[in-house]
């Protein structure tokens, strides 16, 4: 209920920020006036920015078992397994969620979390995980992927996800719908230079939102790190895990769910980094001990 109602007031106010600031600049005005329904843009670009981001959400799971190869599993297939289910069980009984399907895929070593619902999620592992660390670690990474859920960090990502797109849908349009008018002087419908001009901010204005959606991940990831160390009453575990993990190469994901998975991702590109650096991670969590 908490995120209908999230989802419900960042969409108003998306469009309440987004009326004001063009009404005191006197766009909506001068657009209005010159055949560009400011209101329809607003909600053309809403129905846009979230719809897709909302949409992955809500098909995250089945995308992820099929981009990974994920096979589900419920503790039956041997006592590896049996260990899995229970440490899981165990972990979302304590965060206070539904159980989780439970997965595992070949690859290197990784692991993820997803789905729209914090009572019905999903934990995958790889097997190049499973075999490159001690159980301890592997549950302080179980108890990361449960944290992520009992956050509600999917949901907390698609939201922020959804906000960035609406604002380049927008911004996009009204900056091309002004250089075709103001600048190329066209006076009939919208010409091509509309068009290249969308595209052209659609490009630049998506790199700047990934910088900040690609922040937003990286603080959850702080979060669930620190999640993690209360599911288990211990941070040892985790900065065992993540000390382990930065000698290690993690497996590449799909797109669909990379944001999910670990990266380490050095120099410039750390900016478009889903993940903090695993240093970082550990300093943080061993200023908690």
């Amino acid at each position: 209920m908490k995120r209908i109602v999230l989802f419900l007031v960042t969409n108003l106010a998306i469009m309440l920020v987004l009326s004001i600031t063009l009404r005191v600049l006197g766009v909506d005005r001068f657009m209005s006036a010159n055949g560009l329904n400011v209101g329809m843009l607003l909600i053309f670009s809403l129905v846009v920015g979230f719809g897709g981001s909302f949409i992955s959400l809500l098909m995250s799971k089945p995308i992820a078992k099929w981009s990974t190869g994920a096979q589900l599993i419920n503790g039956s297939e041997g006592p590896e397994q049996r260990w899995l289910v229970d440490t899981v069980q165990r972990l979302a009984q304590r965060a206070g969620i539904g159980m989780p399907e439970v997965a595992f895929y070949e690859g290197e070593p990784n692991a993820f979390a997803t789905g729209a619902f914090r009572d019905s999620a999903l934990v995958a592992v790889s097997t190049g995980l499973l075999q490159s660390m001690t159980r301890e670690e592997v549950e302080a990474v179980l108890g990361h992927e449960v944290a992520h859920i009992a956050n509600g960090d999917m949901v907390t990502l698609t939201l922020i996800q959804g906000v960035v797109n609406t604002f380049v849908v927008f911004l996009a349009r009204v900056v091309g719908y002004i250089v075709d008018r103001v600048i190329l002087k066209n006076e009939r419908d919208v010409g091509i230079g509309y068009y290249v001009t969308v595209f052209a901010c659609e490009i630049m204005f998506s790199v700047l939102a990934s910088i900040i959606v690609a922040w937003f991940s990286r603080q959850r990831e702080f979060r669930a790190d620190a999640g993690s160390a209360n599911l288990l009453g211990n941070g040892r575990p985790m900065i065992n895990a993540l000390a382990r993990l930065g000698g290690l190469q993690p497996g590449a994901l799909p797109q669909a769910v990379a944001s999910a998975g670990i990266t380490n991702v050095p120099g410039f590109m750390a900016l478009f980094s889903t993940h903090p650096p695993v240093e970082q991670r550990i300093a943080a969590l061993q200023s908690r001990q």
